[in-house]
């Protein structure tokens, strides 16, 4: 996946292309340099059946949250071929998650002039209940052993909730 080149959404902006939405996210976290904020980025996924054929309708989201002040967000959609099974899916999503983060990151980091004033989390669409509860210590392990903060339900948003919206 080449995301610089993906077409991103925001509810406000309409179509925006990868740079920019790091432009838009930078311009929020300076207008309030005291605040603390978050960059979440997760993704969800669904089933679809078009022209008779299975996809999948991949949704990638990148939010920026002010703490206890709200937040804005951007989503990519893709379509992708059905996985075989329920691991393949959290698998494609993880990966697109983490593929997202090391090309969106290098590009607002350079944007805040190094000044990182955020924390940077994967969101994963795993939880302690039900059928991905055994994939939990694998996922996690994908995104901490590339260096980020995994959070799983219930306090994965950014892909439980943002991305399964546009999904």
């Amino acid at each position: 996946m080449n995301s610089l080149k993906a077409v991103f959404e925001n509810p406000n902006l309409g179509r925006l292309t990868l740079r920019r939405v790091s432009t838009e996210i930078a311009k929020f976290i300076k207008t309030d340099t005291d605040s603390s904020y978050r960059v979440v980025i997760g993704s969800d996924s669904h089933e679809r059946r078009l022209n008779g054929k299975k996809e999948l309708s991949l949704i990638g989201a990148i939010v920026v949250h002010k703490v206890g002040k709200g937040g804005r967000y951007f989503y990519q959609r893709q379509k992708r071929r059905k996985p075989n099974s329920l691991r393949d899916k959290i698998y494609t999503e993880t990966l697109f998650s983490l593929d997202l983060a090391s090309q969106f990151l290098p590009i607002l980091n350079k944007q805040l002039n190094g000044e990182k004033n955020y924390e940077l989390e994967i969101h994963i669409d795993v939880g302690r209940t039900g059928e991905t509860r055994d994939m939990i210590k694998e996922v996690v392990g994908m995104v901490t052993g590339n260096g980020y903060i995994a959070k799983t339900k219930p306090e994965s948003y950014g892909a439980c909730t943002i991305a399964d919206k546009h999904s």
